[in-house]
This record gives C-alpha cells, sequence and structure tokens, in this order.
C-alpha cells in the first residue's frame, strides 16, 4: 500500500523531487551506500559545507537508474565497490570513459563479504592517477551491511537463498529479517552498528578527500529506515525499500569541500578496459550483500 501511494500507483519510478547528481557542481563525487543524513550529520568528521538533498532513490538500482540511463558520461570514471551497474548493463544506457568494479577478484574480501573501505580508497586514488582529467565516481558500499567493525554474524553470513522479488520487499537480509521478527536484535543495537560502520568508513574516505585535487562532494544514493514508521500506513520499516519516498530514505548528505585548483576534465572515447563479470559473479557479490536477485 505504502509503495502504491509512493508511485502514484506506477506512475512514477523514482522520487520526483530527487536531485541529478550529474548535473551538479564536483569534481570527484563520493557517494556513501545507504548513508541517511541525520546519521551523518550526528558523525561527520570532515571538513566542508554540509547540507541536505534529496535522493532520486529509495535504493542503489533507482539512484542509479534515474542519474546515468541515456546519460553520455565519457568524461567520468566510476569506482564501485556496488555491483548494481553491472547487473543493469543491459537496461541502462550509459557511456562511462571507464567503469572500475572493485567488487570483482581481488578486491572482494571474502571473510566480511563486502569490499573493504581502505580498498577503495587504494582505487579512487588509482583511478584518478590513470585519469588525471576525469571526473571522478567513488562508490563506497558502507554504512550498507555487512557491518565491518563489528564481531556480529547476522550482517555477514554469506546467505543461502534469495527469493525473488523485483521489488524487493522480503529476503534473507539483516533488516528484513528484523522487520519478520525473525532475529532478537534491538532497534538501538542497529543503529549503533549502523553508526560504526559509518565511522569505520569516514576514516577511510578522509585520506581521499583531502588528497584528491578539484572540488569533492560527499553524498549517499539512498538512506535507511531503523524502525520509523513508513507512510501513509505506519508500520515499522527496516533497510531500504524501492517505492518508498519517506525522508529516512531519500534525505542524503551533500559535503562540499574544493583542494586547490579545479580539475580540467573532457570526454573521449570510451576505455575499453572497463571490468566486466560473468552473471553468476554477479549474483554471488549481491547475494553476499543481502540484494534479491
Amino acid at each position: 500500500m505504502n509503495r502504491l501511494f509512493h508511485r502514484r500507483a506506477g506512475l512514477r519510478v523514482q522520487n520526483p523531487g530527487g536531485i541529478d547528481v550529474f548535473e551538479e557542481d564536483w569534481d570527484t563525487l563520493i557517494v556513501l551506500d545507504a548513508c541517511r543524513y541525520d546519521m551523518f550529520e550526528k558523525n561527520n568528521s570532515l571538513e566542508g559545507s554540509l547540507s541536505a538533498k534529496p535522493s532520486k532513490g529509495s535504493a542503489t538500482t533507482e539512484w542509479l537508474g534515474a542519474n546515468v540511463d541515456g546519460r553520455d558520461l565519457r568524461d567520468t570514471v566510476y569506482v564501485t565497490a556496488n555491483p548494481q551497474l553491472e547487473r543493469h548493463r543491459d537496461d541502462w544506457k550509459v557511456k562511462f570513459h571507464h567503469v572500475a568494479n572493485v567488487w570483482l577478484d581481488s578486491g572482494w574480501d571474502e571473510q566480511t563479504g563486502t569490499v573493504l573501505a581502505e580498498t577503495m580508497t587504494d582505487a579512487a586514488i588509482d583511478a584518478h592517477e590513470q585519469f588525471p582529467n576525469k571526473r571522478l565516481v567513488v562508490h563506497y558500499m558502507q554504512p550498507h551491511y555487512p557491518f565491518v567493525p563489528a564481531d556480529t554474524a547476522v550482517d555477514k553470513t554469506h546467505l543461502d537463498s534469495i527469493e525473488s522479488d523485483k521489488d524487493g520487499a522480503a529476503g534473507e537480509n539483516v533488516w528484513n529479517m528484523k522487520f519478520a521478527g525473525e532475529i532478537d536484535i534491538s532497534r538501538e543495537k542497529l543503529w549503533s552498528l549502523y553508526t560504526a560502520n559509518l565511522e569505520y568508513v569516514l576514516e577511510h574516505v578522509e585520506r581521499l578527500w583531502t588528497s584528491l585535487p578539484g572540488k569533492n562532494v560527499l553524498t549517499s544514493d539512498h538512506g535507511n529506515y531503523v524502525g520509523e514508521r513508513a507512510f501513509p500506513v505506519p508500520v515499522r520499516e527496516y533497510g531500504h525499500p524501492r517505492g518508498l519516498y519517506d525522508e529516512p530514505l531519500t534525505q542524503v548528505p551533500w559535503l562540499e569541500h574544493t583542494n586547490g585548483e579545479r580539475r580540467t576534465t573532457y570526454k573521449d572515447s570510451t576505455d575499453e578496459r572497463s571490468e566486466s563479470a560473468t552473471s553468476s559473479v554477479v549474483a554471488d557479490r549481491l547475494k553476499d550483500l543481502g540484494y534479491k536477485q
């Protein structure tokens, strides 16, 4: 019922009030996956001017599709810990100069089932050195679970089965298990784990934030419910279901800071060295991150 309301019974496929991030002014765009504005505001230690902005989506697929589909982004390199772009290669018509899929091969940490923040920072610095005249999008996986600093198992178990549901309603991940009452963990404990994951990623973003030249912007693709009541049907929600555009999901940080002179960027041909993956690898990575197929 809530999804029908927010999507106007199918007339909307994204949050109509969300910003177009590629029309904004930046040289490097750092994307923290599933980072709420209020949590970031309370825990941020990075220098810069902070404001809240609305996202186009309540999940990565909505945000990416709404921002990149149909775009010529040959002035941009996308460095990502999230496999969703590769998963939707046949659905979205977009031209990046180069895509660095850090979640492939050695970039993936088998112990936690994600890409570590330090790995992403190294990959982003390497990408800037390789493509100094390109805009850079750096898509970290945190604070989206798995909660890397925490000694918890519920968020790091490799999922045995994920039922198919294109709207991402119910499935075997920590937020959906909490929603369904399948795990005994308080909202307060989940919030503390979620916050610690943000603090962890910010420690490693700081190295990037202070070293890359030009105008840096930090934002998020979407937020996350942690037991807030949805609208209009006031059920307590967890996670980031697609098609719900309440404030906990769509209000994201927008932190701006400039290091020295702005970069000069230009478009040219697509770099054919962009990594690609088989569908089975994409599916395995998404499953470990709690995404449904």
